[in-house]
């Protein structure tokens, strides 16, 4: 069970609507639309309900997207599934971060305002990083990089070792016992290693560290469109627990700094001596906490049922384990822990020579374009001596480019070779199963012998 108990004050009985009212904004009455769409043929539609019922990747649906052109218009939204428009979008200044489904200044948009005023911190409120421009964009992320800088996470490399050492040791073990036979390498390997990691680059004690995969996991979905009444409450419940147990981290950090990259974070000044404001502080701790180790627990299972399903590139690594940061690139650019990201036009712009409007929403389909023909030989094989697999958008792109994408590397590169330098004979089992989530891409179990 999540523990906290929450310290705000009891809610009006205009403030319970609120969370009833963005439900129906933000994903009730979208899907309703969506799926109406979906069935008169549109290509965005089809998309989106094709990634509500299923954990597979729309790959036939990318295809189809990208034969109607570099950008294509659907009843939503502009999309695209090349690579160089996607980078060109992601890198567009008249063009910002996120998607808001309520938005304006008729009565939908006053409605949705409203109802926006208690909505937990979470990756995709202000002030995230995610969703957050410039100015306060960059004077944000400026403060976030004096402290989490690559050599950081350099420094990183040898705990992190240690860390995927022990927890294969515990995996061992865990398979010896009576009855055992298997583990499931996501729940006792691919979420731990990078947890920990994460929760000591931060502080986080260590008796803390499950709330905080209970937390991910719980709020993951908070990506997703179209979300029932149930899974939005449980998805807010995480955000708003994850908020209190931050808010008290954070006070315990400035009574108690200690040398971890958090205390500094609190610490931290900009040239005119401000730091980040408490909002802020948690936004930006609580978007580091999750996506610190949410995408790279995702880029772990991925690449252990990639290598496990393809012996002649993993038999390959062996022979030259030199190409192992190329091999993390692949994985990352064929089976990506993040499926798609959504824009807003602010200004009138031009994007791959389409006039786009102010107001229009772009999806850029960051899995569809690692798969581009145009920059890819044979996009759908995996190779791990692909020369220009690195190209890939899995960490997005422009000034929205993930601050993490080197820590994700270098645990990726750690704990896929570790793994199967341990664990030679490690054979995958029946049972595996996708993550639900729509816009995080992952397993949710993957059983395995490890002999």
């Amino acid at each position: 069970m999540l523990i906290g108990t929450p310290r705000r004050p009891v809610p009006r009985p205009t403030d319970r609507l609120r969370p009833l009212v963005r439900w129906g904004l933000n994903h009730a009455l979208p899907k309703r639309v969506i799926a109406g769409a979906a069935r008169k043929g549109d290509l965005h539609a089809q998309l989106i309900v094709a990634t509500s019922t299923s954990s597979e990747a729309p790959l036939a649906l990318f295809e189809r997207i990208r034969a109607e052109g570099p950008l294509q218009r659907s009843k939503f939204a502009f999309v695209t599934a090349s690579l160089p428009v996607v980078r060109e979008v992601l890198g567009n200044a008249d063009v910002r971060a996120g998607v808001e489904i309520a938005n304006g200044s008729g009565p939908l948009g006053r409605l949705g305002a409203w109802a926006a005023e208690t909505t937990p911190i979470g990756p995709l409120t202000p002030p995230s990083l995610l969703v957050t421009e410039p100015p306060d964009h960059t004077r944000m992320r400026k403060l976030v990089t004096r402290v989490f800088t690559v050599k950081a996470v350099n420094g990183l490399r040898e705990r992190t070792e240690q860390i995927a050492d022990d927890l294969l040791d515990s995996l061992a073990s865990a398979a010896a016992r009576p009855g055992a036979g298997q583990v499931d390498l996501v729940e006792a390997y691919c979420a731990l290693l990078p947890v920990t990691v994460i929760a000591e680059v931060l502080g986080v004690p260590e008796a803390d560290r499950g709330k905080i995969l209970e937390f991910g996991t719980g709020a993951a979905p908070s990506l997703d469109l179209g979300l029932s009444w149930s899974e939005f409450r449980a998805v807010e419940s995480a955000l708003s627990r994850f908020e209190e147990w931050l808010t008290d981290h954070i006070e315990l950090k400035r009574r108690e700094p200690g040398d971890d990259l958090l205390s500094k974070l609190v610490a931290a000044r900009d040239e005119d001596g401000v730091a980040l404001t408490d909002a802020e502080l948690k936004a930006t701790a609580g978007l580091v906490l999750a996506a610190g180790f949410e995408t790279t627990v995702n880029l772990l299972g991925n690449g252990i049922a990639l290598l496990h399903d393809h012996p002649d590139q993993l038999a390959l690594l062996r022979r030259e384990p030199a190409r192992w940061p190329s091999a993390v690139e692949e994985v990352l650019r064929l089976d990506p822990p993040v499926l798609l990201t959504g824009r807003t036009v602010v200004r009138d712009t031009e994007i791959a020579g389409v006039q786009v409007p102010r107001g229009a929403v772009v999806t850029v389909l960051l899995a569809a374009a690692n798969r581009d023909p145009d920059v890819f030989t044979d996009p759908d094989t995996f190779d791990v001596t692909r020369p220009n697999a690195a190209e890939h958008v899995s960490f997005s792109g422009g000034r929205h480019f993930c601050l993490g994408a080197a820590l994700a590397r270098m645990e990726g590169e750690v704990g896929l070779r570790r793994l199967f330098d341990r664990y030679p004979d490690l054979r995958l089992q029946p049972g595996a199963r996708r993550r639900d989530t729509r816009i995080l891409r992952g397993f949710a179990t993957l059983p395995a012998t490890l002999a």
